[in-house]
């Protein structure tokens, strides 16, 4: 997989993708409008190690969840059904993933690509 998971509306994904320099062949997704397959979402759990490393905590739906413990089966349902619940930007490149905006994974990004 070489994508990348972002939102066009997101100033800190504009930001973190106008500093890589990624390779032409890296498709960009905007899950808003494009949204995350099954298959793909399974991809992303096994590159990310779960589904908690790629679920956002910081989606405005997730009050409704936040005094429950999620199960894998639950984040899985609530990330393909609404696409706030996914950590942005996500940049998949073969093997390699990374994810969300925390300094340090923009600057291995960054190391990564340019």
């Amino acid at each position: 997989m070489k994508t990348v998971f972002y939102l066009s509306t997101c100033s800190t994904c504009k930001r973190i993708l106008s500093e890589v320099s990624l390779p032409k062949e890296v498709e960009k997704r905007d899950i808003k409008y494009d949204p995350i397959t099954p298959i793909e979402l399974l991809e992303l759990r096994k590159l990310a190690g779960s589904y908690d490393a790629i679920f956002s905590k910081k989606a405005r739906n997730y009050i409704r969840y936040k005094d429950q413990e999620l199960s894998e089966s639950l984040m899985e349902s609530l990330l393909l059904s609404d696409y706030t619940f996914l950590k942005r930007p996500i940049v998949c490149y073969d093997d390699f993933i990374s994810i969300g905006n925390q300094k340090d994974r923009v600057e291995a990004l960054k190391n990564r690509f340019n």
